[in-house]
């Protein structure tokens, strides 16, 4: 009996240090990305992922998952096995959600283990169709207090940043602006090259090229500095919008509840990836801040985005949906 005692109490500690030995991962990692193929999270989120691809050795599969702002990708990995093998990129709509909706199918703290926060961004472009005559933002407020409710701008939704950019300038300008909101970026931003709506506040990845070749008219930036990538489009405060600052984020998030050393692993590869030279110019060639924090230093900042996100509801006036 003492024998067999002993030989199963080898046997159960053999499987514990097996199971814990088991590298991560061992299998190809799922990456939920809660908008359209094509957005602008696309491109750090493939940039770090990459990286984090060939140090790891498996492949970063993305998963899109649209629709709703951002929630219903968002619950999905709310509702993931908490096991590393499944990751949530998403951007500010994260924080923003919250103020913007009454309820929601997850808690986006505590549902989430935040990895690290890629970058931060100048802020969105705001682009109009090139038939509107407004070469401004003053031009573009004159224009539109004389057409109120009359120019639509696009967006990936209530609570996207293309949405709260434009809401806010609408909000502290006095003008109406008629809100159209789409399932993803991608889409919204065609009808602005269609002309089938007037105007739209986006990413500068998603308006560079568009804007060089005279297709859009880009009036401002809603960030804090002109974006290198745009230098002769001033921001919306040089515009006499004092003090306007709205930038937003992008960033990884597991499960919560996931193993304590699978996030700290994929934490660090993560600040590993975006230190590296080649990263940083792919983030910097779009339009990108690189960040690359800790997990820690991500989770301190959402907490502060959250009530950021509230302050901006109360400021433009809407009520949660």
């Amino acid at each position: 009996m003492i024998r067999y005692l002993v030989a199963s109490l080898a046997l159960l500690l053999s499987v514990g240090a097996a199971a814990q030995n088991d590298p991560y991962p061992s299998k190809p990692v799922r990456v939920v990305v809660p908008f359209s193929a094509g957005s602008p999270i696309e491109v750090p989120a493939r940039a770090v992922t990459q990286r984090m691809m060939e140090s790891l050795g498996q492949p970063f599969v993305f998963d899109y998952r649209t629709g709703a702002s951002g929630t219903i990708g968002t619950e999905a990995v709310a509702r993931a096995p908490k096991d590393g093998y499944t990751l949530l990129m998403t951007n500010c709509s994260h924080t923003a959600n919250p103020a913007y909706y009454k309820t929601l199918p997850y808690d986006p703290i505590n549902d989430f283990q935040p990895v690290s926060q890629i970058n931060s961004t100048y802020g969105n472009v705001l682009v109009v169709h090139p038939s509107l005559p407004a070469k401004s933002i003053a031009e573009f407020i004159a224009l539109a207090k004389t057409r109120p409710g009359l120019l639509h701008y696009g967006s990936a939704g209530v609570g996207s940043p293309p949405h709260v950019t434009a809401a806010l300038f609408a909000a502290i300008t006095g003008v109406n602006l008629t809100h159209v909101p789409y399932k993803g970026t991608a889409v919204a931003f065609s009808d602005v090259l269609g002309g089938h709506i007037e105007v739209m506040t986006a990413s500068l990845t998603a308006v560079i090229p568009y804007v060089k070749s005279g297709r859009l008219r880009a009036l401002g930036i809603g960030g804090p500095r002109r974006a290198p990538l745009l230098p002769a489009v001033p921001t919306f405060d040089e515009s006499g919008l004092k003090g306007f600052d709205l930038t937003c984020y992008n960033g990884i998030w597991l499960p919560a509840g996931t193993p304590p050393s699978i996030t700290r692993k994929l934490s660090a590869e993560s600040v590993k990836a975006v230190a590296l030279a080649q990263t940083r110019k792919i983030l910097d060639e779009s339009g990108f801040f690189p960040v690359g924090n800790s997990a820690a230093e991500f989770a301190e900042f959402l907490q502060k985005d959250l009530l950021r996100q509230a302050e901006i509801v109360r400021k433009i006036g809407l009520n949660p949906q």
